[in-house]
């Protein structure tokens, strides 16, 4: 396991690259009450994730680790610093969709929810209205 630091930023090409090579959706991120962070390995900049809206209820998205840190425990740990800032901006649970990575999300303590049971605020979300396929998995963890 590496020893990532986290920082805030921006929407720019890099991350919006990133996003969208690994089919991740990009197409409301300059949009407001989105929080977006890189990950960063010393100075390496590994990847990038993000959170979505405010109150008790957030949306996990954007999360994407470059290849080559990844299989090293970076996603965990990207994972849990973003929980980290969540918690500490006043998120009770963190929510999500992902048509690839459940299981590796189910092993960090997310747990599958019926997508109708999502409170409506995520649920009129961009992510959960329009962007994301029904077929999509839909994980919830409290912090």
């Amino acid at each position: 396991m590496t020893t990532l630091s986290i920082t805030p930023a921006v929407a720019n090409e890099q991350m919006i690259r990133a996003l969208a090579a690994e089919g991740l959706p990009v197409e409301d991120l300059a949009e407001e009450g989105r929080s977006f962070f890189a990950f960063h390995d010393g100075p390496q900049r590994i990847g990038f994730g993000g959170i979505e809206g405010d109150g008790p209820d957030r949306i996990l998205r954007s999360l994407v680790i470059s290849g080559t840190a990844r299989g090293k425990g970076t996603g965990a740990e990207a994972v849990a610093l973003l929980e980290s800032e969540a918690r500490r901006d006043g998120a009770a649970r963190l929510h999500l969709l992902t048509t690839t990575a459940g299981d590796f999300f189910r092993k960090l303590g997310y747990r599958d929810c019926p997508r109708d049971e999502a409170p409506e605020r995520v649920a009129s979300s961009r992510e959960f209205a329009a962007l994301c396929p029904a077929s999509a998995d839909y994980l919830v963890k409290r912090l």
